[in-house]
């Protein structure tokens, strides 16, 4: 399902953040898919939320309070994953660790030098780019959490 009118929102989700330990608010892009029946597919990589996915089919509502547009469920799970990614070691740039993950065709945002996000699409063997992400936890570079692990790839990671 893809926008027609390519109209971008910013939709909100508040969840607990294992990360910070505390309730957090994320704003995340999104493309209108039909405002009457408010359904949003997400544009952007979560960088705390859990649960949610770049390309994901949401269903958010008006804030009363604030005007927002705020995530209420996930209608339609897109198949992508994502993955945080702290840095451990500064003599390893974030942008060399980030051009691995692109090379497997996965789409990074760097939040600072220290944590980016990653987005593995669906058709990406998830196994090829656990294996790179467990070889650098081994190493000391990086730690790493899935807060956004889909059922595709969950499976991949079993066999």
């Amino acid at each position: 399902m893809a926008s027609e009118t390519h109209e971008h929102v910013q939709v909100i989700v508040k969840s607990f953040s294992d990360l910070f330990e505390q309730e957090i608010e994320e704003s995340l892009w999104a493309f209108v898919l039909d405002r009457e029946n408010r359904l949003y597919q997400i544009d952007s990589i979560p960088f705390y939320t859990s649960l949610i996915s770049s390309n994901d089919i949401v269903f958010a509502d008006i804030d009363p309070e604030t005007k927002q547009l705020v995530y209420q469920k996930t209608v339609s799970y897109s198949g992508h994953s994502t993955i945080q990614v702290v840095m451990q070691d500064d003599s390893m740039p974030t942008e060399k660790v980030q051009e691995i993950f692109s090379q497997m065709r996965c789409v990074s945002e760097k939040v600072n030098d220290e944590f980016f996000v990653l987005d593995v699409p669906d058709d990406v063997n998830y196994k090829e780019v656990k294996t790179e992400l467990e070889k650098l936890e081994a190493e000391g570079q990086i730690e790493y959490a899935e807060p956004s692990l889909s059922d595709t790839h969950r499976k991949q990671t079993e066999l």
